[in-house]
């Protein structure tokens, strides 16, 4: 199973606070609210995007890497790291 499948509660449950910093910042814009409370409330939701991406990509590194069943799945699993590491790294 997935490390994915065995998170997804949890996962599921950050993606929504996540949203709903989102929908913090449209109702601030839309609001009128000042530029220091929306720069405030962006560089929240990018923290808690940022945290979210790393603890996916340590789950992946100890999945796909680490604890990978034969040498093949451990290069496989490490390439497909060291892609989103390069996208995320843009």
């Amino acid at each position: 199973m997935s490390h994915t499948l065995r998170q997804k509660e949890k996962l599921l449950a950050r993606v929504r606070r996540i949203r709903g910093q989102m929908e913090g910042i449209e109702r601030a814009l839309e609001g009128g609210s000042a530029c220091g409370e929306v720069l405030r409330q962006l560089a929240s939701a990018r923290g808690a995007m940022a945290g979210l991406s790393a603890e996916l990509m340590a789950d992946h590194l100890q999945e796909h890497v680490v604890d990978a069943a034969t040498e093949a799945e451990r290069r496989a699993g490490g390439q497909e790291l060291l892609e989103v590491i390069r996208t995320y790294m843009k």
